[in-house]
């Protein structure tokens, strides 16, 4: 019996331990800045506004296409992925440390070692 409980006790903490799930979260905000500003963005995961500059709270594993547009201006396209920030391997290094693979594992599906890049996403548009 006793032996159980400790075995649950241990479990319990691993699975506290994706920090950073914790420490980061599994969203953050990716902000578009155009020159000119005032130009509508539109992605391939159904974000959007009207005018630069813009924010949106993503989710940090996302990976997806950008559009933007303004009268008078080529449009412009790229892409946003993601790579292990810094942040993010260090709280990866902690689960290891703290032995919360459990931890590990969570921060690896929820994407919280991540982070968009690029962020800002700063684009210098051409008139036609």
């Amino acid at each position: 019996m006793r032996a159980a409980r400790a075995v649950l006790c241990l479990a319990a903490l691993s699975t506290t331990a994706a920090c950073a799930t914790v420490t980061r979260g599994t969203n953050t905000t990716w902000t578009v800045n155009t020159e000119p500003s005032g130009a509508a963005v539109r992605t391939s995961n159904q974000f959007a506004c009207d005018a630069t500059p813009c924010t949106f709270k993503m989710p940090r594993k996302s990976e997806f296409e950008v559009t933007i547009t303004k009268p008078g201006y080529k449009t412009w396209t790229g892409k946003v992925t993601n790579k292990v920030a810094g942040a993010g391997g260090a709280g990866m290094a902690g689960n290891v440390l703290l032995g919360g693979v459990i931890g590990a594992g969570v921060d690896v599906a929820s994407g919280a070692m991540l982070d968009l890049v690029p962020n800002p996403l700063t684009v210098t548009l051409e008139k036609q």
